[in-house]
């Protein structure tokens, strides 16, 4: 049985250490995003075949704008609806009706996280950099060896913390960039069948149901 120096072993180890510490990085960020962006949309529903929010209320609000350099779609109430909603302290400050932003490109998609991602990437700089550099210190050609092979592992498995450096598409996919009356079309065909089924609002209805 070949038997190794202690060192050959704490650099290996340590490698694989830091890798799972880019990966923990990386998932702690996914999730604090993730948690973040529920508290911001309590109680809305994103429809993706309309490409429009529903807020509560039954209401819907409707692609506004598309940020280019933060790369985000902001959706807007309708201003004459969300002013005379029951529920409007609660949910907005704003009398130019409710905003919603939604990420068009997938994680990571902000500056916070691609700044937590480029975290990920240097720790796993050092993963690989710990065995590499070991390698040249250790005598023995198959404890070298095994340090080279145990950094090329790491290199292969940190290469999707490095896939965020591909370019990003100037149109972004699944986006839908449509002319003024195309999106008036499909905001007057659905408020057209929402008038069919719904005539009030939802805290409205609620509040007949426990009267009744």
């Amino acid at each position: 049985m070949i038997e190794f120096e202690p060192m050959v072993w704490v650099a290996a180890v340590y490698g694989v250490l830091l890798l799972l510490v880019a990966y923990g990085i990386d998932r702690f960020a996914r999730r604090a995003q993730a948690a973040h962006q529920k508290q911001q949309t309590p109680g809305f529903t994103y429809h993706e075949d309309h490409d429009a929010w529903q807020c509560p209320e039954d209401q819907w609000l409707w692609p506004q704008s598309f940020d280019p350099e933060n790369r985000v779609m902001r959706y807007r109430g309708s201003p004459t609806i969300c002013n005379s909603c029951p529920v409007k302290d609660s949910c907005t400050s704003s009398d130019d009706g409710r905003e919603m932003r939604r990420m068009i490109d997938v994680w990571p998609a902000s500056e916070s996280a691609r700044f937590h991602r480029g975290i990920a990437c240097a720790v796993t700089v050092l993963a690989a950099a710990w065995p590499l550099a070991t390698a040249f210190t250790v005598e023995g050609w198959v404890a070298q060896l095994l340090l080279l092979m145990v950094a090329f592992v790491i290199v292969l498995a940190a290469l999707p913390l490095w896939s965020h450096l591909r370019r990003t598409p100037a149109v972004p996919e699944g986006v839908r960039f449509r002319t003024l009356e195309e999106n008036l079309a499909d905001r007057s065909a659905v408020a057209e069948a929402v008038a069919r089924r719904r005539t009030s609002y939802a805290s409205d209805r609620r509040e007949s149901d426990q009267d009744v």
